[in-house]
């Protein structure tokens, strides 16, 4: 079985599934959906389209250098295996494993350390535009300190003959 990856956002696109475009200079597209190959007719970057794994990686939302992943591409020549060979390999499997899962959080809690801060002072900001809707009107009206300062305006007389005309 022999499973392709998506030319627009680098899923996985299993046999049976998906859809191939042969441009007329033989170079093959496999689409893993409708919405993939639509992108790709409309001429867009998959670099640019934010639920791409190309653009993931660009902006630093996914793991970019892991040396970990090498060992997913695909090789075509069959090779002879020896039952140590094998036994070796499934342990080297396990260890991989816990590498990639151990990287990943690695790079998970590096991006998110500034985060709990920053959604502190977003709440405080939020709290202080939105005052008026945790204390009551009573509490407002006595601490004159929780309220917006009020703003007066004077008209001069020149201005509100020149408006008079337009109320009649």
């Amino acid at each position: 079985m022999r499973l392709e990856k998506c030319w627009f956002c680098s899923s996985t696109v299993y046999p049976g599934h998906g859809i191939q475009f042969v441009r007329n200079d033989a170079k093959i597209f496999r689409f893993c959906r409708s919405k993939c190959h639509k992108n790709f007719k409309m001429k867009r970057n998959p670099r640019k389209v934010k639920w791409t794994k190309a653009y993931r990686r660009l902006n630093g939302k996914d793991m970019t250098q892991d040396s970990t992943f090498e060992f997913e591409r695909k090789r075509n020549r069959p090779e002879r295996y020896d039952r140590s060979l094998a036994e070796n390999t499934l342990k080297a499997i396990k260890k991989i494993d816990k590498i990639r899962v151990a990287r990943e959080e690695r790079h998970h809690s590096k991006r998110m350390v500034g985060k709990k801060s920053k959604e502190r002072k977003e709440a405080a900001v939020e709290l202080e535009q939105g005052i008026t809707m945790v204390k009551a009107p009573s509490v407002l009206a006595q601490d004159q300190s929780l309220t917006l300062p009020k703003i007066k305006v004077k008209v001069s007389q020149a201005q509100s003959e020149k408006n008079q005309p337009m109320e009649e």
